[in-house]
């Protein structure tokens, strides 16, 4: 006798509940900077891959890497000062 069973992942895939929450959306929404310059220093680094790069790509690479971090600094920093927000501290 064959049994007939359903996946649940499969079932309940696109259901309405399996949407991002508004709160998981603004998390993405402040990150987006930090996102886009990950993108901008993978660009960077991706076209040196077949290639000994020159000067210029290295100052490409050091630029992504730098707006990277203060990309990365920038959300940190406003985290930080809206859990400090209001508090005793």
């Amino acid at each position: 006798m064959n049994h007939v069973v359903t996946l649940q992942d499969a079932v309940t895939a696109f259901a309405d509940f399996m949407e991002p929450t508004d709160a998981e959306l603004d998390a993405i929404e402040r990150e987006m900077p930090v996102i886009l310059a990950d993108v901008d220093l993978l660009d960077a680094q991706i076209t040196t891959l077949d290639r000994v790069p020159s000067e210029f790509d290295m100052r490409r690479i050091r630029r992504a890497r730098r707006r990277a971090l203060a990309a990365r600094l920038a959300v940190i920093n406003q985290t930080a000062g809206a859990n400090l927000a209001g508090g005793a501290a």
